[in-house]
């Protein structure tokens, strides 16, 4: 049975945050889907077509790592798709606190989906796609936060 990790997220744009981590969890499983949750209710700043195209630029010369993207519970589609892991990652405090009662729903609607927490390095904790979106829409260079594959992307 091989281990699969979905790491959920709307990507509103990926950051290099976002890529570290990923980076980070590689050796831990065989298989780690990058998924974007679609909520018809959020209002994301890229399209979906955009998201989805970046993220497989990002990681195309990475074989364990899928793009993917879902509507509804993450639980459901870890369910549809064989995943028995959540990949999170924790800036600070806040995110522990939020992400700690996502994940003991999360294993209860999942029959027993387990979340694995990576710490943010402290290179990284500072940068999240909200602060990265607002430094876009001000109009202010967002390329030090945002991988390679995205700097001569027009955002």
């Amino acid at each position: 049975m091989s281990k699969i990790a979905i790491f959920p997220g709307s990507f509103d744009p990926i950051t290099v945050g976002h890529v570290e981590l990923i980076q980070r969890a590689l050796p831990l499983f065989d298989k780690i889907i990058v998924a974007i949750g679609v909520n018809s209710q959020k209002k994301s700043l890229f399209s979906l077509e955009d998201r989805m195209m970046w993220l497989e630029e990002v990681f195309r010369s990475e074989p364990k790592v899928q793009v993917g993207q879902f509507e509804g519970l993450t639980a459901h589609y870890a369910q549809q798709i064989g995943a028995r892991y959540l990949l999170r990652g924790l800036r600070n405090a806040s995110d522990f606190d939020y992400e700690k009662t996502i994940s003991q729903l999360n294993n209860i609607v999942g029959e027993g989906l387990e979340t694995i927490f990576l710490i943010s390095q402290p290179a990284y904790s500072h940068i999240s796609s909200t602060i990265v979106r607002e430094i876009i829409k001000g109009g202010g260079d967002a390329s030090p936060f945002l991988p390679e594959a995205l700097h001569q992307v027009k955002l």
